[in-house]
């Protein structure tokens, strides 16, 4: 019965915003011109929609905030309006708190922690912070919600079956688009719920840029840290966002800081190939003698050299008009459903060149201008932008929204530009490295692939070798004759 309560719940509040946004699309949802609405119509409606989200809970908050990202799925004022639905719960009863730290650690609370602060730091749809004392020092105690496990398996497969009906009545791009984000949450949302992921993340963090003083990760207590509890150091400092006192007073310099969250993402990306997920001012402290702290590492994508290798050669292409390149780059990336034509995909090709050649002809222009365009191109032609540059894309507004709140004139390529000049070794060298982690690879594949010859070579001189055919497979043959 929990579960028909909960279905219907979230189809009454959902699908009616799923059909309206194909309608826009196509008037009659599988034919039709296009459904022409105001300005004021599109934010009424993505009001009425925030509202809804909010409504069904933490797995609906957490889908938003991918989904705000998503200008190629979701345009303006939509992507706006759910990007300011705030990831605030209530706080869970203290006894639940403690109930679930005695299950992972085997004993109470105040065996463990010699003070525990019940009144939560923070309290958020997956996860409560409570301040502690261990060992005389102040610790960050991160605890998984009790119910939220459940609660996440239920709505994602009530809304896994609600999108396989929506693929079988409105099979198009959009729908499938939706499902893949959809998918690629619950996947993502299961790794973010287990703490000993965002352990390792950090131990990630940690081993690339150890050797960097000017950033760090929170030390993380690894004998604690469970399932659903994670205990680190607490961390005093000013959020990103909260430092024109200090940039007033000298005590920092503004483009120094600016320059190292730019450099520390770039190098994340492009040269050690994972990315930090989840990038808000909540989660960038900046410490009293400068040091810059990344919080919550929950959410971490991985990026193979040969992606980061399709999206340089996509982006040179791009630079250098060559469409026939750019469109081939795009194919690799998976960014073009299979069933648009090449036509179709030339058109697409040529506006964000279009884009990319008005953002050179204008000079200094604000990053978030441009990405936003081309977010917008996805959103009208039939592409899929790739996970990877979908968080890449909204750290890097982020980033220069940060830098616009403190300065009016700040521009993001500009800080940008000399920080890829001065990795231009490290990016050597991780392509030295990745390629050879490659071709090792490839070698072994090689070897595999030879085994497997032999094989069929030997089984073919025994006569033990046999073809099968499906007699669909002789249809297809005989029409093909």
């Amino acid at each position: 019965m929990k579960r028909w309560r909960r279905g219907f719940a979230i189809v009454r509040r959902l699908v009616p915003f799923v059909l309206a946004f194909l309608r826009d699309r196509r008037r009659w949802l599988l034919f039709g011109r296009p459904r022409m609405r105001s300005r004021d119509a599109h934010e009424r409606r993505a009001a009425r929609l925030t509202a809804a989200i909010a409504a069904l809970g933490p797995t609906f908050i957490k889908l938003a905030q991918v989904f705000s990202a998503r200008a190629d799925i979701l345009p303006e004022p939509y992507l706006s309006a759910i990007g300011q639905l705030q990831d605030r719960v209530p706080p869970h009863p203290s006894g639940m708190i403690a109930q679930v730290i005695a299950e992972e650690l085997g004993e109470p609370p105040d065996r463990v922690f010699q003070e525990f602060d019940w009144e939560p730091a923070a309290a958020a749809s997956l996860a409560q912070v409570h301040r502690a004392r261990l060992g005389g020092e102040l610790v960050a105690v991160k605890v998984l919600r009790p119910d939220v496990e459940d609660l996440i398996a239920l709505d994602l497969d009530i809304a896994f079956r609600v999108l396989f009906l929506l693929n079988v009545l409105f099979p198009n791009h959009h729908v499938r688009a939706l499902t893949n984000v959809v998918r690629e949450f619950s996947a993502r949302i299961r790794e973010e719920m287990d703490f000993r992921e965002e352990a390792a993340h950090i131990a990630l963090f940690h081993r690339h840029f150890s050797r960097d003083g000017r950033v760090r990760a929170p030390r993380v207590y690894e004998t604690l840290t469970r399932r659903r509890l994670l205990v680190m150091e607490w961390v005093q400092g000013d959020k990103i966002d909260r430092l024109a006192p200090r940039f007033a007073s000298g005590d920092l310099d503004f483009y120094r800081v600016m320059d190292i969250v730019s450099e520390v993402y770039l190098r994340m990306m492009l040269v050690e190939g994972f990315l930090h997920a989840d990038p808000h001012p909540g989660n960038m402290l900046v410490e009293p003698n400068g040091t810059l702290v990344f919080l919550d590492w929950g959410m971490v994508v991985h990026m193979s050299r040969a992606t980061r290798d399709r999206i340089l050669r996509v982006a040179m292409a791009a630079a250098r008009e060559d469409l026939d390149s750019m469109i081939n780059g795009m194919y690799e990336l998976g960014m073009i459903d299979p069933d648009i034509s090449r036509a179709e995909i030339r058109d697409a090709a040529a506006e964000i060149m279009g884009i990319l050649e008005r953002a050179r002809e204008l000079g200094p222009r604000q990053l978030q201008d441009t990405v936003q365009e081309i977010m917008d191109t996805f959103y009208t032609w039939p592409l899929l932008l790739p996970r990877e540059l979908v968080y890449f894309f909204r750290a890097a507004a982020l980033l220069e929204g940060i830098g616009l709140r403190y300065d009016p004139g700040f521009n993001g390529l500009a800080v940008a530009r000399p920080v890829i000049r001065r990795m231009r070794a490290d990016l050597t060298r991780a392509t030295v490295r990745d390629r050879a982690e490659v071709a090792r690879g490839a070698l072994e594949e090689v070897r595999v692939l030879a085994t497997a010859v032999r094989d069929v070579v030997r089984r073919a001189e025994r006569e033990e070798f046999r073809v099968r055919l499906h007699p669909r497979d002789l249809l297809h043959t005989e029409r093909f004759l």
